[in-house]
Formats: structure tokens, sequence, C-alpha cells
């Protein structure tokens, strides 16, 4: 009876992780419009615009400003390994990056901020430590898929840390609702990444969290977008209000980001 559960707890995983590595006919790419913007995030839409505009520090103004060019870094270096290597989970996963910097750019306008992203074109940055990072992650990613697929799980760990030290100093209800909703996909996104890895036999090592963090995330299952306010990776009574905030007012499911 052992065996046979672990057997149908790895097929269920295996077949969760399919779809991200499914063949996805360019669909990063060919849905891309000029400005840079997929279609879809009505319910993030709704949920941002339904929470109150409260102050902001000058460290959540930051925080907003370093996300949407880090989101923006993630799309780009995926959508050029995705040419370069012809692998779909970089086609799939550039796509929704671009949810994330959508959802990124429902703050920075809500709030009246100034977006860094003014040119949408790939390995254009405000930021020059984005930038670096940008040339860094390309060059790589060039040497194999597995160094590819190694930049991949990287950019998923370095956005993890990230959001949870974002999320740690804001009391903001909207912007902590982003964020965990961001870092729900990141760690899916970490997940396909370090299983793909470990099909070609490599272990991918934390770079940014600590590894318990990593084997807690790649030994658990991918998670859904539910806005049920039991999202453990959220803390304070406001984050968990705002996940009480579904896409009819009344709780349900978040669009996966």
């Amino acid at each position: 009876m052992k065996t046979a559960k672990h057997l149908f707890i790895r097929i269920a995983f295996i077949l969760a992780i399919t779809l991200v590595l499914a063949p996805s006919q360019g669909l990063a790419k060919n849905n891309q419009n000029q400005n840079g913007q997929h279609g879809g995030g009505a319910g993030m839409n709704f949920v941002v615009s339904g929470l109150p505009v409260e102050d902001l520090s000058v460290e959540e103004e930051a925080g907003l400003l370093l996300m949407r060019e880090e989101e923006k870094l993630a799309r780009d270096v995926y959508t050029y390994l995705y040419d370069t290597w012809q692998a779909p989970i970089f086609d799939n996963i550039a796509l929704s990056e671009q949810r994330h910097m959508n959802a990124i750019k429902l703050l920075i306008d809500k709030y009246g901020l100034v977006d860094p992203v003014a040119d949408p074109t790939a390995g254009v940055f405000t930021n020059p430590d984005m930038l670096a990072l940008y040339n860094q992650f390309t060059t790589q990613g060039d040497l194999s898929l597995i160094d590819a697929l190694t930049v991949g799980a990287t950019i998923e760990d370095l956005d993890i840390k990230d959001l949870q030290d974002l999320i740690a100093q804001t009391d903001n209800a909207d912007i902590a609702q982003v964020y965990a909703n961001l870092l729900r996909g990141s760690r899916n996104h970490l997940r396909a990444f370090t299983y793909r890895l470990s099909l070609l036999g490599v272990t991918y090592e934390a770079q940014y969290i600590t590894p318990e963090e990593l084997e807690e995330i790649i030994t658990s299952p991918m998670e859904t977008g539910n806005m049920n306010g039991k999202d453990n990776s959220t803390k304070g009574a406001k984050v968990r209000a705002a996940g009480n905030i579904g896409m009819n007012g009344n709780g349900g499911t978040c669009p996966n980001l």
C-alpha cells in the first residue's frame, strides 16, 4: 500500500508539472502587444481596486518599482532562453511573468507612481542592477540547457527572497495581496525548474533563500491561486482580510499569476 501511495503522489506531481512544460507554441511572444502587456488579470484588477488606497512609505514605493523591473527581468530572460533552446517551460513561464508585471503595474497606477518600465523592449531597464543581472543570466543561459534551467531556478529563488522581504515590510492590504500571489507563482516556477533539472540529474542549490526553505518548497505540491485568507506565506490581519476578497467579493479563486 505504501508503494502504491508513493507512486500515486509521483504521478500526480508529474501531471502537474506537465502543465508547465507542455508546448505553448510561442504563447508568451505571440500574445504580447506593442505595449508589452498581455490580456487577462481581471480578477487581480478587482482585488486591487476593491481595497483602499493607504499611505505609501518610501520602502513600499521602492519595493513596487523594484518588483516591476524584477518581473520584467524574469520575463525578458525567459523569452531569451526560449528563443535559444526552444524549451516550452521558458515560454510558458515568460507569459506568467508578464502577468506578474501587469499586477505590479496595477499598484503603480493606483498609487500614482512613475512606471520604471518606460520601454518594454527586452533587456532595457531603469535599474542598473537589473541590467547587470540580465546580462549575467543570458550569458550563463547560453552555455547549455542545464545552465539555462539553473538560471530559471536562480531567478525564482531571488524573486521569492525579495517578495518575502517586501511582504514583511508592508502593511498595505492591496500590496500584500499582490505580493502573496506573486510569491505563490514564484514557488510554483521554482518547483518546475528544479524538477526539470532533476530529470537531467542536476540538483539545484539555493542561492538566496535558505536550503531548508528550498527543500520545503520543492517537496510540497504545486499551489493553486485560492484567495481564501489561508495563505501561510503572508502575515498580519490586513493580509488575511485581503485574502477574503475573491472574484465575486465573497471569497473565491484568484487567477494564477
